[in-house]
């Protein structure tokens, strides 16, 4: 059974940092692209990252040079790192690898 299990999401304050962890099991997870995508409340879900099985990154546009997906193969694990948050990046985060997602992890950016 493939499980992806999110942890990390928390409150922050406008200008600081979070580290979202995503842990994968049941699936061969270096064989896939892994991606973040994230849902604020009232609109539509919507992509953040990818990070490809030989590591290639892309960014939405939104997060560009403040969002670092990373991966690491021998745990499972895919990460992302998140600065400078503002009130719009508040949002539920979710991964995906491949056609499976987690349950998603909440971030909420306020003073």
């Amino acid at each position: 059974q493939v499980q992806l299990v999110e942890s990390g999401g928390d409150l922050v304050q406008p200008g600081g940092s979070l580290r979202l962890s995503c842990a994968a099991s049941g699936i061969t997870f270096s064989m896939y692209v892994a991606r973040w995508h994230r849902q604020a409340p009232g609109q539509q879900r919507e992509w953040v990252a990818t990070i490809t099985q030989g590591r290639s990154t892309t960014y939405a546009a939104s997060v560009k040079g403040r969002f670092t997906i990373s991966r690491d193969n021998a745990k499972n694990t895919v990460d992302l790192q998140m600065n400078n948050l503002n009130a719009e990046d508040t949002a539920v985060y979710y991964c995906s690898v491949t056609n499976y997602w987690s349950q998603g992890t909440l971030v909420t950016v306020s003073s």
